[in-house]
């Protein structure tokens, strides 16, 4: 099964009818100031810990890390060698999509999208972002975009496998209330979605892959209003 495949078989299990989905995490939540930490009640602001069983596999992993940073080296390595070999056309690419990277990561920071959401905790994605881990503990959300709207999907509680098995809608958020963004418009390749709330605030998530499902399904879209 492809993995678009897969995500609209996990939409479809939970009874959402979705054109789009996928897995995606948020940066760390920077901690609020007291009186807004207060006014909601000191929410929690991180994910669950690993449970034994993830604990065991990372301890498991650690003797293979040597290996993999070998990997890497030898990885990094093999590209630099294909780059002193490189034709004059292939360097020539490779200039280009060294500058467009250049130019993707400086517009990141200049819009602040660096940052997991835009700094505002009255507007409606900072109020929102409060109440992320009191909806679920785990540290994924199935994001589904619908006709009506966005949906948010994940286990209630943090686990190490089974994600798809255990989840269940943690949140809806209606048309009429955000919208799913891709910033740069398909122009770069990056893992970053935004939900865009009506207020203008916005929260950022980040897709497993770059030019993921929900990347794809924005190309379609019109462009939204600024």
């Amino acid at each position: 099964m492809t993995r678009r495949g897969k995500q609209r078989v996990l939409a479809d299990r939970l009874g959402v009818h979705a054109e789009a989905a996928e897995w995606c995490t948020i940066d760390k939540i920077p901690q609020p100031p007291a009186e807004v930490l207060e006014a909601a009640g000191h929410p929690r602001f991180r994910p669950a810990r690993l449970r034994p069983l993830g604990m065991v596999g990372a301890v498991l992993a650690v003797p293979f890390m040597p290996v993999l940073m070998l990997l890497t080296l030898l990885s990094n390595g093999e590209e630099a060698i294909k780059r002193s070999l490189a034709t004059k056309d292939e360097k020539e690419r490779l200039r280009v999509k060294d500058e467009d990277d250049k130019r993707r990561d400086a517009l990141i920071a200049q819009q602040g999208l660096d940052q997991v959401f835009d700094g505002n905790w009255d507007g409606n994605a900072g109020q929102f972002l409060l109440r992320w881990y009191s909806h679920s503990t785990h540290h994924q959300r199935l994001v589904l975009a619908t006709e009506d709207g966005i949906v948010l999907a994940a286990p209630p509680q943090r686990v190490t496998v089974g994600r798809e098995k255990h989840m269940q809608v943690v949140a809806r958020l209606p048309a009429t209330e955000a919208i799913l963004v891709d910033p740069f418009s398909g122009e770069f390749e990056t893992r970053i979605v935004l939900i865009r709330f009506r207020d203008g605030s916005w929260l950022r998530v980040d897709t497993e892959e770059p030019r993921s499902d929900l990347h794809t399904y924005l190309l379609r879209q019109p462009l939204p209003d600024n």
